[in-house]
């Protein structure tokens, strides 16, 4: 099985690591970061379904969860 484009990595003390494609780009403090990254990777935040899992794997916890 392959792997999301876009791993949104556990809740921790300063905020959710996040990668695109292999690659660490930052931490998360909270959803609005995440949009942020996806659209520097070049996808757009308008056409991204945050709740697509073939595109985001939220690992321990969903698009509210930051702490």
């Amino acid at each position: 099985m392959e792997h999301p484009p876009v791993i949104v990595h556990p809740p921790s003390q300063g905020g959710r690591r996040v990668t695109v494609r292999g690659v660490d780009v930052s931490r998360a403090l909270r959803l609005a970061d995440v949009i942020e990254f996806l659209r520097r990777a070049g996808m757009d935040p308008d056409d991204v379904a945050l709740d697509d899992p073939a595109l985001i794997d939220w690992r321990d916890g969903g698009p509210d969860v930051w702490a």
